[in-house]
């Protein structure tokens, strides 16, 4: 749906920036909205000194020092660095959220905060590096590792570290030797999805290329080519057996 079309959902945006004009559907996103304008970082790690311009990136920061994890599951007992709301869903699978625009329901509040910007373009969550803005919170985090050079996920069998959990993730197939992503159309298996993605290309790819001689086809014009010489070399002055 087109965000012009909506009027009621821009009523809601009801938080506006003084300096550029920006609006907002949340209190606390405008408020991180104009560090952008200051450059102000107000939230320091008490143990390097290292400033950050909000607080969750403070948090998570801190956690590469202690390795605490404050939040616990009461339902499995496994403990995390942010909040739990996430995890839990994998227990009880609820999506108690609903989206007013589109009726879809989501796990998190925060989710669904995240899919509500889709549908009216509004990108809260802009670093104050490059300023760069992104929908997603998750999304304007990871970016921000690329500016900080921290790596907080750590592979447990050789130490390796990722500034993404799922690059973790990929990385310790390379140790365990499991591969997750299988090939539908012939079963061959891989570690990588991406991997998969390539392989499963050769199956579908059509061949469009076909060879005037023998009829055999080909994917690309330059192994065409390449089998064409194959002709021309094996036979380079044919017979005109008309004569």
């Amino acid at each position: 749906m087109n965000p012009q079309e909506m009027p009621e959902e821009r009523e809601k945006l009801s938080y506006h920036c003084n300096i550029c004009g920006k609006s907002f559907v949340i209190r606390s996103t405008l408020t991180n909205h104009e560090l952008t304008h200051t450059n102000e970082r107000p939230y320091q790690c008490d143990i390097c000194g290292k400033s950050f311009s909000y607080r969750s990136s403070l948090t998570y920061h801190k956690s590469i020092h202690t390795g605490e994890k404050p939040y616990h599951c009461n339902i499995c007992g496994k403990s995390f660095v942010s909040g739990l709301s996430y995890h839990k869903f994998i227990h009880t699978r609820e999506k108690p959220y609903h989206c007013n625009i589109c009726g879809k329901s989501f796990a998190l509040r925060s989710t669904l905060t995240n899919h509500e910007l889709t549908h009216t373009n509004e990108r809260p969550y802009q670093c104050d590096i490059c300023g760069k803005s992104f929908c997603r919170k998750s999304s304007f985090t990871y970016h921000k590792f690329t500016h900080m050079g921290e790596k907080p996920y750590s592979c447990d069998i050789c130490g390796k570290s990722f500034s993404q959990k799922t690059n973790v993730t990929h990385h310790k197939y390379t140790h365990t030797g499991k591969k997750p992503y299988q090939c539908d159309i012939c079963g061959k298996s891989f570690s990588q999805l991406s991997t998969v993605t390539s392989h499963k290309s050769i199956h579908t790819r059509e061949k469009q290329y076909q060879c005037n001689i023998c009829g055999v086809a080909f994917s690309h014009k330059r192994k065409l080519s390449q089998h064409e010489a194959t002709h021309i070399r094996d036979n380079p002055y044919p017979c005109d057996t008309s004569v």
